[in-house]
């Protein structure tokens, strides 16, 4: 017979080796890389400190879905709180609230999962993002139902919103990084800003900008909506400029 004994046994080998890089490439995602993640916003150094003093103290009864679900859920509150205020200013105090939980759950769910060790990148990137999309929609629209913004700044700032977030995501994939912040500011920021207007408005209902007489949060609409759109027509000819440089070849 042509066949031995070892060469038997290299063959169980090679496909043991095989049966264990599958196993190990399922595990990990089929190779699925996680996207760098990069945070160079103004609260940003103090942030991932809280976030991982308060990951440290979580029960472990406490899972990262339940942070994800308790912070889409405060969008949304946070949402139909704006639309609230139509007919009385305590949704802005509601509001303000509401995006204080947000932040909570939509911030620790991920340092949760780092610091113990269950990252599930796919599945965290995909569903992090869709409830920012859902979550991005119900804020927004409850902005322009408020009464406090004009609905033409609302669906501008909502516009803008979505390109700026679609083309994160397209750079994500092709560069393999994930911006969270532009310049300075990042979410963060962002609820911050909403909050200290909604104590604006609740002092003074008629709170305007000096000089402009526009109302308070039609200027913050139209600062916000030309704001993002700088950034994506920026970042789009930056990364179409990079990606071409890299793969034209003369």
């Amino acid at each position: 017979m042509s066949s031995t004994p070892g060469a038997f046994e290299a063959v169980v080998s090679v496909r043991s080796e095989r049966e264990e890089e599958s196993a190990r490439a399922k595990k990990a995602g089929h190779g699925f890389r996680d996207a760098t993640r990069i945070q160079q916003s103004l609260t940003s150094g103090l942030e991932r400190k809280a976030l991982r003093w308060l990951a440290a103290r979580t029960p472990s009864r406490i899972g990262s879905d339940h942070l994800t679900c308790l912070g889409f859920a405060a969008m949304l509150l946070a949402g139909g709180s704006y639309a609230l205020t139509r007919w009385h200013a305590v949704g802005l105090l509601l509001a303000t609230f509401f995006l204080a939980v947000n932040w909570f759950g939509d911030s620790l769910d991920g340092t949760l999962a780092r610091v113990r060790g269950r990252e599930r990148p796919r599945y965290g990137f995909y569903v992090d993002h869709m409830i920012d999309s859902f979550g991005g929609l119900f804020l927004i629209g409850g902005l322009g139902a408020s009464g406090y913004v004009k609905w033409e700044i609302a669906t501008s700032m909502l516009i803008a919103f979505f390109l700026l977030s679609i083309e994160s995501y397209l750079a994500a994939y092709a560069f393999g990084s994930f911006r969270l912040s532009f310049g300075k500011f990042g979410p963060t920021e962002i609820r911050i800003l909403l909050g200290l207007g909604n104590i604006a408005l609740w002092l003074n209902p008629h709170a305007s900008i000096p000089l402009l007489s526009w109302r308070l949060f039609d200027f913050g609409g139209i600062v916000a909506s030309a704001g993002m759109a700088v950034m994506v027509v920026a970042a789009a000819a930056c990364h179409t400029a990079k990606l071409y440089k890299q793969e034209t070849h003369s």
